[in-house]
């Protein structure tokens, strides 16, 4: 290797790999307190996150969410508002759903610490993460924590596991930067599809059961419960939906004979 070569191969191994928590959104879904929102992009700010989405908040922009954000307004003025959860969740290959509890017929759950390290994994390979946080009062909805594909929860003390929700933000947010801050993998991991896809696939498969007369789109029972689950533990990659996809489209022209 020539010495102009052995220089710029140093070069390249000194310069800053793009940073995965650039990557990693943290949603909150219809926030109630303004003074949570600010306390979380204050949580957020402290760890190296700079990415809030806010679905349906009841009310921002607003003083006691500035008062609260302290010297991190510059995240929360930048704070995306969307109208449902879907659409904060667009571009996204990884959504965690933030759980106090396990929900029944959903995915498997991990705590902070396991969702923390394969969101950084899925960032490093360059795709979009979200972390969902429900309502103060609720958490999130069930059918808010089927639009997502892996389950989290903080384990803490059972007989009172009730986290304010800036606080809860705080511990992800911390397992996030020490996650990134570790060595990295000696493999690469398959990278997940995206969140569209996942979903296009949902309604093709919908639509060949109906098609099929196995599903009764006004009484689906558990069905699409199931599916859901199934399909977020494959942890499908893209191309591997195209092939699912390319099955349902023959299922489909047999049953209709089109």
């Amino acid at each position: 290797m020539r010495p102009d070569a052995v220089q710029l191969a140093f070069a390249l191994t000194q310069m800053p790999m793009p940073d995965p928590l650039q990557r990693i959104r943290v949603v909150l879904s219809h926030p109630s307190h303004p003074g949570n929102v600010g306390a979380t992009a204050r949580a957020l700010k402290t760890m190296g996150l700079t990415r809030l989405v806010l679905v349906n908040p009841r009310r921002f922009p607003d003083p006691q969410a500035d008062a609260r954000a302290s010297n991190a307004l510059d995240v929360l003025n930048a704070a995306a508002v969307c109208a449902s959860l879907p659409q904060a969740l667009e571009g996204t290959s990884l959504a965690v759903a933030t759980v106090s509890h396990g929900y029944a017929m959903t995915h498997g759950m991990v705590d902070c610490r396991e969702a923390a390290a394969r969101a950084v994994a899925v960032a490093r390979a360059g795709a979009e993460v979200a972390l969902v946080f429900g309502t103060e009062k609720d958490g999130l909805s069930a059918e808010e924590v089927m639009s997502c594909n892996l389950l989290a929860h903080v384990p803490a003390n059972p007989d009172y596991s009730s986290l304010n929700l800036a606080a809860a933000v705080q511990v992800f947010a911390y397992e996030l930067r020490m996650a990134a801050g570790a060595p990295l993998p000696a493999t690469d991991l398959p990278l997940p599809a995206s969140h569209e896809s996942i979903e296009r696939l949902h309604a093709h498969l919908e639509e060949v059961l109906v098609a099929l007369g196995y599903l009764d789109p006004a009484h689906p029972k558990k069905l699409r419960e199931r599916l859901r689950r199934l399909v977020a533990r494959a942890a499908l990659e893209e191309e591997e939906v195209n092939v699912v996809r390319g099955f349902l489209k023959q299922v489909l022209r047999r049953a209709t004979g089109d």
